[in-house]
């Protein structure tokens, strides 16, 4: 907390970042939308100590301390949140909130791959959600960041920030040109807890479907505001303990033995 020089340097990429503003150019039916969030990252990593070295190692150190803390802030917003927006999430119906089971797909579709490509527990982090903000908080609070689910979920955490943006208004702009899938379905599964990839992915069907323009970012909205509420006991409850399971499964099918007998 008092090294002085990682809170300026932190001050400073923000304050550039946000000067940069958030730029948007049209790729194929759609359009991509860059935010500072990634300026920032981005400008962060040449700071390191293999590109300009402005930061050394006890700083990168220093600041991987100070995640927690930070993610505390984040959630005692969410928790101001719950309140005053339960009329929203009433009126929103069942549709909104069903859709929350979709995000087991993660779990479903993630662990066997990771297991696949030699990741261990590290796959558990990674996969167990789409890593954002609140599941960062949740794995840092089970399982701790230094560990190896950890490292799983910041690796993921790290790679949506970059290509998540990116991937949400392509994808989001493929279903609407070639699939059979309403807009307001499509922009309830942009809110999956980042409002940077709901941003991008209402971003390029408000392009595909002008006339649709406010109800397709109120519906975006209220999904990712959803998910950002309650995806955090969803994660809690139901896709940590089906990552436990399915990784032992997963880990047993490839090495012929249980994690148990690897430790």
């Amino acid at each position: 907390m008092k090294n002085w020089k990682v809170h300026i340097i932190a001050l400073v990429l923000v304050v550039v970042s946000e000067m940069i503003g958030i730029f948007k150019f049209s790729f194929g039916p759609g359009t991509i939308v860059l935010l500072p969030m990634l300026y920032a990252l981005i400008i962060g990593i040449f700071t390191g100590p293999k590109f300009l070295k402005i930061v050394n190692e006890k700083d990168m150190k220093d600041a991987g301390s100070l995640i927690t803390v930070t993610l505390l802030l984040l959630m005692a917003r969410y928790g101001t949140l719950i309140g005053p927006s339960l009329p929203k999430i009433i009126s929103a119906g069942p549709a909104l909130i069903l859709q929350e089971f979709g995000n087991v797909g993660t779990v479903l579709l993630g662990i066997p791959l990771a297991v696949l490509l030699g990741l261990k527990r590290e796959s558990i982090g990674a996969a167990h959600s789409i890593a954002r903000e609140p599941n960062v908080a949740l794995i840092s609070d089970v399982y701790g960041m230094d560990g190896p689910e950890g490292q799983g979920v910041m690796g993921v955490y790290i790679s949506g920030t970059v290509f998540g943006t990116v991937f949400f208004g392509v994808l989001a702009s493929f279903c609407a040109a070639y699939l059979p899938f309403h807009p307001y379905a499509l922009a309830m599964a942009s809110g999956v807890g980042s409002a940077s990839m709901m941003t991008a992915g209402v971003g390029s069907l408000s392009t595909m479907y002008p006339d649709m323009q406010e109800t397709l970012a109120a519906f975006g909205a209220a999904s990712n505001m959803l998910s950002g509420l309650d995806g955090l006991y969803m994660s809690l409850w139901l896709a940590l303990p089906i990552s436990e399971r399915l990784y032992s499964l997963c880990y047993k099918l490839k090495y012929g033995k249980n994690t148990e007998e690897a430790k």
